[in-house]
């Protein structure tokens, strides 16, 4: 079941959508904002990314809708396959879908007992199994604090090695038996939430890819087009959040002689936006969602 897309409303008024115009979701999920998209449309098009294959049953059936099977960073290969460059606003909604929460035998849920997966694209080769029974310590900490912000990642990396040394560790039931000692009591759901986040992000490959989307962007959207996104974790928004003020990853301002900066985007966000006590009990997943809106200067 898919289930309500988190700040809709605010994602399309983001947009600024021309009814003629050209738009790209680059994470069509469940089709919730593509669908929301298309309702503003006349003459315009909808272009949708999603590396899910799981994502093709909610296809809507519409002349002005293209599906694209791929992950976002090949964004521009398949704008200019489509004759699509440039456009007039992108939307992208990161990290995990509720449908893929809810597959039990994707392993996306601390919830159900299924094989260490956490695959988005199921052709892809690096699991999550890989990660846990073959990354070294060390880098099992890396992820574990890049990724998951957990404070004791040298503490998780160990439990994980000693564990893994008796018997691989195949699936999610197993790898909390493994770590339950080291989960906080009371905030057992968090910490677990966590350390899965970790682990999808570093075989799905998810900052890599963020950072080469938002690269692309500057050569694939109009003066006056929009950058829409919305981010679930706080390394991913520090890099919205930099890319959109100074047009770099970093977030380093170069400013011409008069002092004013030289930067492809202006924020139309100066904090994000963030979702009402109602919509979060509504919808838990959208408790860290964080929404930065930016639109492309000219060139001048």
């Amino acid at each position: 079941m898919y289930h309500n897309p988190v700040l809709l409303k605010e994602c399309i008024e983001g947009l600024a959508i021309k009814p003629e115009g050209i738009y790209v979701d680059v994470t069509f999920g469940g089709g919730g904002h593509s669908q929301a998209i298309l309702n503003q449309l006349t003459t315009g098009k909808l272009l949708a990314f999603d590396q899910d294959s799981d994502a093709m049953q909610n296809l809507p059936k519409d002349d002005r809708f293209i599906f694209i099977n791929q992950n976002f960073r090949y964004l521009i290969n398949f704008l200019r396959l489509y004759k699509s460059v440039p456009v007039d606003g992108i939307l992208a909604d990161l990290g995990i879908s509720s449908h893929q929460i809810d597959m039990a035998d994707r392993g996306f849920s601390t919830r159900f007992d299924a094989e260490l997966d956490l695959r988005m694209d199921r052709k892809a080769g690096l699991t999550a199994r890989q990660v846990v029974n073959q990354y070294s310590p060390d880098e099992l900490k890396r992820i574990f604090v890049e990724y998951g912000e957990l404070n004791h990642s040298y503490r998780i990396a160990q439990q994980i090695a000693t564990a893994r040394d008796t018997s691989e560790i195949t699936t999610t039931t197993r790898l909390k038996e493994v770590l339950m000692p080291l989960a906080e009591r009371g905030r057992e759901n968090k910490f677990f939430a966590r350390v899965f986040q970790a682990l999808r992000i570093e075989v799905n490959g998810e900052m890599d890819a963020l950072k080469e989307l938002l690269l692309q962007t500057t050569k694939v959207i109009k003066p006056g087009g929009r950058l829409v996104v919305m981010s679930y974790h706080s390394l991913e928004d520090r890099l919205v959040k930099n890319f959109t003020k100074t047009g770099n990853l970093e977030g380093i301002e170069n400013k011409d002689f008069y002092g004013n900066l030289i930067s492809p985007f202006k924020p139309i966000t100066r904090k994000p936006i963030v979702p009402s006590e109602q919509e979060i009990q509504i919808n838990a997943r959208a408790r860290s969602a964080k929404l930065r809106i930016a639109e492309r200067k000219s060139d001048e």
